[in-house]
C-alpha cells in the first residue's frame, strides 16, 4: 500500500534562499506550497547571479530569508523577487522570521541615519506582503510606520511560556533591560510566572551593566529572556549579577540566535542552558515556530488581490 500523497496547491510556490531550505519544507507541507529551484550564486567578480527555474506564472509566490547576517543576502534576494515578479507571479512575498536593521530605529548623533526605514525602503518596491516574527519595535510602535506593504508580526511568546512551562520549575522571568519588558512582561502572563525587568548602560556594543536585581525568591530558577542575542553582553552581565548575588545560573532564552563573536560559548559558560527559538538556524534551537507562521502566511495568501493588481491579471 502507498502513503497517501498530500495535494499541492498548484498556485503557491514557496523559493527558499540559501541556507533555508529546511524551513522552507517545513512550511511547504501544512501550506500545501509547492518548492521552488532557483539558483543564486556570484559571478566570479562576486557580482550575484539568480535565475528562477520554476514557472510562477499567475501563482502566488513567497521568498523564505531569514535575514541574519543580512547584507550579504539584500541583494541576492532583490534580485530573486525581481526575477519571480518578471516571471508573472501575481504577488511576491518575504517570510524573513529574523527581520534586520530593527534597532537603528532613531538618530542619536549627526551623520548618522534611520536605517529601519531604509532598510524598508528598499524591500518595498518589490514585495507585496512581509511576515516575519518579533521584530524589535522599541521607538517604531509598528511595522506600518516604515513598511508600505501588509505586514504580519507573529508572536513567540505563546511557544516560549509552553517551553519554559514544560522544562523550567518555579521559573522567575527576569528582562535584562528595559527594552526586553514588552516581551518578559509578556511571556511570565501566559507562565504565571514572578517577573522583573532590569536597567542597563550600554558603554558599548561589547560593553554593557545592568542594575541590581530585585528580590527572587528562594527555589525560583531565573530565566533571563529577550528577542535578540547578538553580542550576549546584556545577558550575560545579567548572569553575572545572579552569580555575585549567589543565585542559580540562569536559563537563557532568546527568540533570535544572532549571537555574534564569542557571544554562544561565552553564554553557555555563565548560564544553565541557552535556548532560542528557530527563526536562525542555530545549535541552540529548541522552540518550533512553525505552525503560527504557517497561519500568518497562509492568511497572506489569502489576501484579496489589489484592485490595480486585479486589472493586470
Amino acid at each position: 500500500m502507498t502513503a497517501p500523497t498530500v495535494a499541492l496547491d498548484p498556485q503557491r510556490v514557496l523559493i527558499a534562499m540559501p541556507g533555508c531550505d529546511t524551513a522552507t519544507m517545513r512550511l511547504a507541507i501544512p501550506l500545501r506550497a509547492e518548492l521552488g529551484h532557483a539558483a543564486v550564486t556570484r559571478f566570479p567578480d562576486g557580482e550575484s547571479y539568480v535565475r528562477l527555474y520554476t514557472p510562477v506564472h499567475g501563482a502566488e509566490a513567497a521568498i523564505v530569508c531569514t535575514l541574519d547576517r543580512p547584507d550579504e543576502k539584500l541583494l541576492p534576494l532583490l534580485w530573486l523577487a525581481i526575477a519571480a515578479r518578471q516571471g508573472g507571479a501575481r504577488r511576491v512575498g518575504l517570510i524573513a522570521p529574523y527581520l534586520p536593521y530593527m534597532r537603528q530605529d532613531v538618530i542619536f548623533n549627526a551623520g548618522e541615519i534611520r536605517a529601519a526605514e531604509h532598510f524598508a525602503a528598499l524591500l518595498n518596491p518589490v514585495f507585496d506582503w512581509l511576515v516575519t516574527v518579533d521584530p524589535h519595535l522599541h521607538r517604531i510602535s509598528h511595522l506600518s510606520e516604515v513598511y508600505r506593504v501588509p505586514t504580519v508580526a507573529v508572536e513567540a511568546a505563546p511557544a516560549i511560556a509552553e517551553w519554559i512551562q514544560t522544562h523550567v520549575q518555579a521559573p522567575f522571568l527576569i528582562g535584562p533591560d528595559e527594552e526586553s519588558r514588552q516581551w518578559v512582561e509578556q511571556v511570565a502572563g501566559m507562565c504565571g510566572a514572578p517577573w522583573a525587568a532590569l536597567t542597563k548602560t550600554r558603554h558599548s556594543a561589547w560593553h554593557v551593566e545592568v542594575a541590581e536585581l530585585p528580590n527572587i525568591p528562594p527555589r525560583c530558577v531565573p530565566v533571563l529572556v529577550d528577542d535578540i542575542i547578538s553580542t550576549g553582553r546584556t545577558m550575560l552581565a545579567a548572569a553575572g549579577l545572579l552569580q555575585r548575588a549567589g543565585k542559580p545560573q540562569p536559563v537563557c532564552v532568546g527568540v533570535h540566535a544572532v549571537f555574534a563573536a564569542d557571544a554562544y560559548s561565552q553564554l553557555c559558560a555563565a548560564s544553565a542552558e541557552v535556548v532560542t527559538c528557530d527563526t536562525i538556524p542555530h545549535p541552540s534551537n529548541q522552540i518550533a515556530l512553525t505552525g503560527p507562521l504557517v497561519d500568518a502566511i497562509s492568511r497572506m495568501f489569502d489576501l484579496p488581490l489589489p484592485l490595480s493588481k486585479q486589472m493586470l491579471v
